[in-house]
């Protein structure tokens, strides 16, 4: 048995897929927030890479607070222009100065968050020039001492945790959770977007059910520059409809309604047309940690937890580890233990306390019909119980980008 406070129980309700009403949502990447999110998580990254290059460990920073000001923009059919640039502030505190050797060291902190933010931008907003239609600006003071103290030592193994806070995870994915997460991901992705220059980035899918009728409404900015005329655009509508369509048939024989840009009135003219792909050109800010949450949904059926993930120390910031450990957690157990129709991962800390040791380790489990807690109990805890110990790991897989925070 674990030393780990891990504690398995029922839960005191029905599975989501049994629920009569679901609500699932996911902001692109190219929605302003998840262009923070995106930002602040490549920055924190390059910090990383940069401290294990210079140091050899990461040294305390958080860039969670990444904040963007909406521009001004007059999109037109065949190519329109950026009237007022967006302008995105990198918030936070960094490590600059270290001593190593009896040598104080001088970090590049502020250069090289300012190269990874452009280099993010360059490669996932291809329309939107950057140092022209969006100014990148940096603002990263020092840490607080006390927390660069519970950051820990070199000899120490397992971190502590710097705060004491929560992290939430869910498994298996619901059906339209799966059509909603996809359905972004491929029209961002060379299954789709790759072949259509005309889509932009910034796509919001909300998917709702009904029973066995599943409704998703995407909201797609369209890129002007490619689209000639009104009939393009509305050619440009029908096939992301139809692609959306066809991709709901892979994961339900539900009902699958699509409406794509509903807010259109093709009589007066007015129509999601942007010049860069982003509603940032056009008066939508954006803030880090207010759209998806660590598994790339947002899903009021489910419990959350509010922290951003993006941005945040990969070492022991529970809002970070913790929320990417649980969702790790459900997803593992969900596929390694049979009977399991809806599990939720909950990942207490205690400041102070080491990482691998939460101040409790939650499941609440809905079961298929004729398996009970106790057929499963055993395979669930140990499970939970390697995986805490494993939960380093995390770090690592962030750093190198293999993991998604948003």
């Amino acid at each position: 048995m674990s030393d780990r406070n891990i504690r398995l129980e029922s839960a005191d309700k029905r599975a989501i897929e049994d629920q009569e009403v679901e609500i699932v949502e996911r902001k692109g990447i190219g929605h302003p927030d998840s262009i923070c999110d995106g930002i602040a998580e490549s920055v924190s990254r390059a910090l990383s890479n940069l401290y294990l290059d210079r140091v050899g460990k990461v040294l305390h920073y958080n860039t969670d607070e990444t904040q963007l000001v909406a521009g001004t923009a007059a999109p037109a059919f065949g190519g329109g222009e950026v009237i007022e640039p967006i302008y995105l502030l990198i918030v936070g505190r960094a490590t600059k100065k270290y001593v190593k050797d009896g040598e104080t060291l001088q970090l590049p902190v502020d250069s090289v968050a300012l190269r990874a933010a452009r280099e993010y931008l360059a490669e996932n907003l291809p329309e939107l020039d950057v140092g022209t239609d969006v100014i990148v600006d940096v603002k990263l003071g020092e840490g607080s001492g006390d927390l660069q103290d519970v950051f820990g030592e070199e000899t120490q193994e397992v971190p502590m945790a710097n705060d004491t806070s929560f992290g939430v995870g869910h498994a298996p994915l619901t059906e339209t959770e799966r059509i909603v997460h996809e359905a972004e991901r491929a029209l961002n992705g060379a299954r789709y977007g790759d072949d259509h220059p005309e889509l932009g980035q910034d796509i919001k899918i909300m998917g709702k059910r009904e029973g066995d009728v599943i409704d998703v409404t995407v909201a797609a900015a369209m890129v002007d520059a490619y689209i000639d005329g009104m009939e393009d655009y509305i050619d440009a509508v029908e096939d992301v409809r139809e692609f959306v369509s066809d991709l709901a048939t892979e994961y339900t024989d539900r009902e699958v309604n699509v409406e794509v840009n509903t807010a259109d009135d093709y009589e007066e003219g007015s129509i999601y047309l942007t010049t860069t792909g982003t509603s940032a050109e056009q008066g939508d800010d954006g803030s880090v940690g207010r759209g998806n949450r660590a598994n790339g949904l947002i899903t009021p059926n489910r419990p959350m937890s509010m922290e951003a993930t993006s941005g945040k120390n990969p070492v022991n910031h529970i809002g970070k580890i913790y929320n990417l450990l649980s969702t790790h957690i459900a997803e593992t157990v969900v596929d390694e233990v049979d009977g399991i129709r809806d599990l939720q991962v909950r990942l207490l800390s205690q400041i102070g306390r080491p990482i691998d040791e939460p101040h409790v380790a939650d499941a609440k489990v809905v079961t298929h019909d004729g398996v009970t807690i106790a057929d499963i109990e055993d395979d669930v805890v140990a499970i939970m119980d390697r995986e805490l110990a494993d939960v380093t790991d995390i770090t690592r897989r962030t750093i190198e980008g293999e993991l998604s925070t948003f």
